[in-house]
């Protein structure tokens, strides 16, 4: 029981979160959306203090729950990632910012994969070799329910 509600709480404070310690008046916080997409991993890269969160539909999330990873035909994957910041309320944790970017990856019905980022960054360079970026988010694990 106590898995389940860490788990609810920790997907409810990345819609949530707001940056608290450095108001900014010119700074609009962009909230992202996932829709009918289903929550399936994340993961922090504390060198660019940056956290991310994987959605995807029913057709990606069983193919990233299969042993060989190939993405099924009509399979949606996002990649949001947020910058993150220290958590005023909380000494050590950490809050999520700024919208850096969503990366979509898409199969048609022949399977081939379409990668496009979305950047609200202008910092965020747009990668310079999407098929490491495909790999890389194709990489993903699911995160184990109870």
């Amino acid at each position: 029981m106590r898995k389940v509600l860490f788990i609810i709480l920790s997907i409810c404070s990345l819609f949530t979160a707001c940056k608290i310690d450095e108001p900014d008046k010119d700074l609009k916080r962009i909230v992202f959306d996932p829709g009918n997409l289903k929550f399936i991993s994340t993961s922090l890269n504390t060198k660019k203090e940056t956290s991310s969160a994987l959605y995807g539909n029913q057709e990606a999330l069983e193919s990233l729950s299969a042993a060989d990873s190939s993405l099924k035909n009509g399979s949606m994957i996002k990649l949001v990632t947020w910058k993150y910041h220290d958590n005023p309320q909380y000494i050590g944790g950490t809050i999520t910012g700024e919208l850096l970017s969503i990366e979509t990856l898409q199969t048609d019905n022949t399977g081939k994969i379409s990668y496009q980022i979305q950047s609200t960054s202008p910092t965020k360079p747009v990668p310079a070799n999407q098929e490491e970026r495909i790999q890389y988010i194709m990489s993903y694990k699911p995160v184990m329910r109870p």
